[in-house]
């Protein structure tokens, strides 16, 4: 029988209520570091520079750079998540908004691609696909995503326009959920710790199977980090090699997905356009609210996303090289697959 984890203390276990009436996951920026960066965004704009090779030291943040450091450490080490406000992106054209976005995410670490065309800037934007295709990302639709991971140490996005309506960002702590299943469903909880099969939906890097396999929950080195997709997780079955889901995984998932969803637990925060969000991918899981655009194209919900593999992340496990290609820290994750090229699109694709 799987041996339980202990239960998890710290300041990465928090519930929802709680820590929506703090303030201090929320940095408003000053006006002496929106100069700067400006600066540095426009003369690598000018020069169209390559985005995708954007460095730390390209994009030199002497009054900033320090703060996101600490704010890097607060991601990583401390409650999971920050966010940032008070970018005027709506001065700025495209490329100085992305390369503003990717010079300090540069701050943090190394940018990973986010899909089989090797684009290491994402945009988050409604396609007009739907999620039922199993080669569809569900961020390419407008329809809730549901509580998940992604494949880097830290997701970022910054906000350039907002939906009509809905389009909220919502958080929540992995190990609250553990936490909770581990007094309630003890063995429900051992199942998460075994590994389950996930879809790639389409997206298979050179001598993998189209799915792979890794628990939901893992503790390595005194870390518990988690790995999720639900939809992923269901679509996997289709593949007959697969291994099947039984009754009690199932009632395992739904146990995990009811206290992701239970407002004592998650947070929900809205974003305003120059908002930048940092995750820790290890220890929260992310989600988004459905919702309604604009009609006109000019107005419709956009999101920048980078994928960040950080130094000084926590280790992950071995079994994670088969979703993040390598487990060294600094430089794991993301999708490659034979034939992808790096680069930075200044248009959804």
């Amino acid at each position: 029988m799987t041996e339980l984890p202990p239960p998890q203390h710290g300041p990465a276990v928090w519930h929802g209520p709680e820590m929506a009436a703090r303030g201090d996951w929320l940095t408003v920026l000053e006006a002496d570091e929106i100069a700067e960066v400006e600066a540095a965004a426009r003369r690598l704009a000018a020069a169209e520079f390559d985005i995708a090779a954007i460095g730390r030291d390209d994009f030199p943040l002497p009054r900033l750079g320090p703060r996101l450091a600490a704010i890097g450490r607060e991601v990583l080490d401390g409650r999971g998540f920050a966010l940032l406000r008070g970018l005027p992106t709506g001065q700025w054209t495209i490329r100085e908004a992305a390369t503003a976005f990717f010079g300090i995410g540069a701050h943090l670490g190394r940018a990973r691609s986010q899909n089989a065309k090797g684009h290491v800037l994402g945009h988050v934007r409604d396609l007009g696909l739907r999620s039922d295709d199993p080669n569809v990302r569900i961020y390419q639709t407008s329809e809730r995503q549901t509580y998940h991971t992604d494949s880097c140490d830290v997701v970022a996005l910054l906000c350039l326009r907002t939906a009509r309506s809905g389009g909220l960002s919502t958080l929540v702590s992995a190990s609250a959920i553990f936490n909770a299943m581990r007094e309630r469903r003890p063995d429900l909880l051992r199942l998460l710790l075994e590994p389950i099969a996930t879809d790639r939906r389409g997206e298979v890097p050179a001598g993998m199977k189209p799915y792979f396999l890794i628990p939901v929950f893992n503790w390595y080195a005194g870390h518990l980090t988690v790995i999720y997709q639900r939809q992923y997780i269901d679509s996997a079955q289709r593949f007959p090699d697969a291994p099947r889901l039984t009754p009690a995984h199932v009632e395992a998932l739904d146990l995990f997905d009811a206290l992701a969803n239970d407002p004592a637990f998650h947070l929900h925060m809205e974003f305003r356009p120059g908002d930048v969000q940092f995750v820790h991918n290890h220890a929260l899981l992310h989600d988004r609210t459905a919702f309604e655009d604009w009609p006109e194209p000019e107005r419709r919900r956009h999101l920048l996303r980078l994928w960040l593999a950080c130094p000084g992340a926590r280790p992950l496990p071995p079994v994670f090289a088969e979703r993040y290609g390598s487990v060294a820290i600094g430089d794991r994750g993301g999708v490659i697959v034979p034939g992808t090229r790096l680069h930075a699109p200044l248009e959804a694709a």
